[in-house]
């Protein structure tokens, strides 16, 4: 027969197995790495500013390099590591963005490329866009009406 357990008795087992969260060392890791990531980020902006670009070319150039590392990294199984170690660190910045489709893409690439790839590569980042779409369509619009009127 199983013991049923009162509020207070189930509360100090969850306790007991419950991991210790080292809050302080998880957040300096997710600054420092986040930090590191926008840092090489503004030094590719640099870069391409200096070669004579305008920002907006500058700007697209970046987001494209950033973009392609993210990939690379998550290929070379590179990207996990660094989220294993910094956490949030790793996916606020747009390089985390391309790890969550690039990641599904291979984890599924054995189910072949159209019922694999194709079907699953924005499983995690579809949301994303769909919600960053519908949200530029609203704000669209209100600017719209409020430039019209």
């Amino acid at each position: 027969m199983q013991k049923i357990l009162t509020k207070q008795e189930y509360q100090k087992y969850v306790d007991k197995k419950s991991p210790n969260s080292k809050l302080f060392r998880n957040i300096f890791r997710a600054f420092v790495v986040g930090g590191l990531i926008c840092t090489i980020g503004q030094f590719f902006f640099n870069i391409y500013k200096s070669r004579g670009l305008d920002a907006d070319a500058a700007t697209s150039l970046t987001v494209m390099t950033m973009i392609f590392l993210g990939a690379l990294f998550t290929g070379l199984n590179i990207y996990d590591e660094l989220g294993r170690y910094a956490g949030a660190g790793s996916i606020v910045p747009i390089t985390g963005f391309a790890n969550s489709i690039v990641s599904p893409a291979m984890e599924y690439k054995s189910e072949g490329y159209i019922l694999g790839v194709g079907s699953k590569m924005f499983l995690i980042a579809g949301p994303v866009i769909v919600y960053g779409v519908s949200v530029s369509v609203v704000a669209g619009f209100i600017h719209y009406l409020l430039k019209s009127g």
